[in-house]
């Protein structure tokens, strides 16, 4: 694993420096758990290891994840973003994002004879299969989730004779259906949980008999960066979100944020996004990121802010997080396969 997805070094900046910040009164909240999750993780290993077991170029439908330095930094390396299977040259390698996609795609995939390996984050196969469940039981399903967002997309597509979208508390208005004993609600993966439940609560005041998913559809890392940022912000006077303006977990951090009290909230790629008029009157600075950010993006904030003082970084612990997913099976069967033919030679 490259430098990309070591989220395991110590930054010198996240070590306090004491006195001349204490002084000056400057100091960094840094929130924990932030940046990879478990499916983010598994993803970007997923292209890194198809691009050594089969060489470039490996096609990626949609962006892997949506982080513009992890997609930069893989197209280095050989893998070549696609928006539609189509632009996928037949018998080619064909990888799906960790979004998921719809059944559809995977017809058009075989279509194609093309190879594909399915890099859908597990929690996000949880849902689509809650869908097809509820689907076949023929209830209504209202998924709660961003009209265009390539998760609500492909899990709308699992049936979408079933599936309409609410578009948070203010859509709710609008939603009807065939049998109010029959209606289930699920979620897109990365939303504000408690937006979501505020659109739950207006759902179930229009259909009472409105039941929940079997577990919670949003995602214990997206919650947990919610949580932390919640825990920070009401002593923050500004929150820097390291993260993709297309990331909505990274987009959601921001809205914690302010609705947690912190002065301002902005959300930056990295250090180089960062403008110093944000810091004027400023004495504590929480610094978070977004489920798909790569770690040497946080440092590179952290070094920006330390060399104009903040150089005192205490640690805001939510949670912790050990969970890993394996990676797709249709890569770990052929790395399987190749470590047996290494072992009989």
């Amino acid at each position: 694993m490259g430098p990309m997805t070591d989220t395991s070094r110590p930054s010198p900046a996240t070590t306090p420096s004491g006195d001349a910040a204490r002084r000056a009164g400057k100091r960094v909240l840094l929130a924990a758990p932030r940046g990879y999750c478990a499916g983010v993780d598994r993803a970007v290993i997923a292209v890194e290891k198809a691009l050594e077991q089969y060489g470039a170029p490996i096609y990626v439908r949609h962006e892997i994840v949506h982080n513009k330095y992890v997609v930069r930094t893989l197209e280095k390396k050989g893998a070549i973003f696609v928006e539609e299977t189509a632009e996928v040259p037949e018998g080619s390698i064909v990888m799906f994002s960790a979004h998921g996609v719809a059944p559809v795609v995977h017809q058009e995939a075989a279509d194609r004879k093309l190879a594909t390996i399915d890099a859908t984050c597990p929690l996000v196969t949880k849902v689509h299969k809650e869908a097809v469940r509820f689907a076949n039981e023929d209830y209504d399903i209202l998924l709660i989730g961003h009209d265009g967002h390539e998760e609500v997309i492909g899990t709308s597509g699992e049936a979408p004779d079933h599936i309409t979208l609410v578009d948070g508390p203010d859509d709710v208005a609008n939603v009807e259906v065939r049998d109010e004993s029959k209606v289930v609600w699920l979620s897109q993966t990365t939303l504000s949980v408690d937006e979501t439940m505020e659109t739950v609560g207006a759902l179930k005041e229009k259909f009472p008999q409105l039941i929940s998913p079997p577990s919670d559809d949003i995602c214990y890392a997206t919650q947990n960066r919610q949580i932390a940022v919640k825990q920070m912000g009401a002593d923050a006077d500004l929150v820097i979100v390291v993260g993709s303006k297309n990331s909505s977990n990274s987009v959601r951090l921001v809205e914690v944020a302010l609705g947690a009290g912190a002065g301002a909230s902005h959300l930056v790629d990295g250090a180089e996004e960062i403008e110093e008029s944000w810091l004027d009157g400023v004495s504590t600075v929480g610094v978070t990121s977004g489920a798909s950010v790569p770690e040497i993006l946080v440092e590179g904030v952290l070094e920006w802010l330390s060399q104009r003082g903040f150089e005192d970084v205490e640690i805001v612990k939510a949670a912790e997080e050990s969970i890993t997913f394996s990676l797709p099976k249709e890569l770990r069967r052929d790395l399987r396969a190749e470590a047996a033919a290494l072992s009989e030679k």
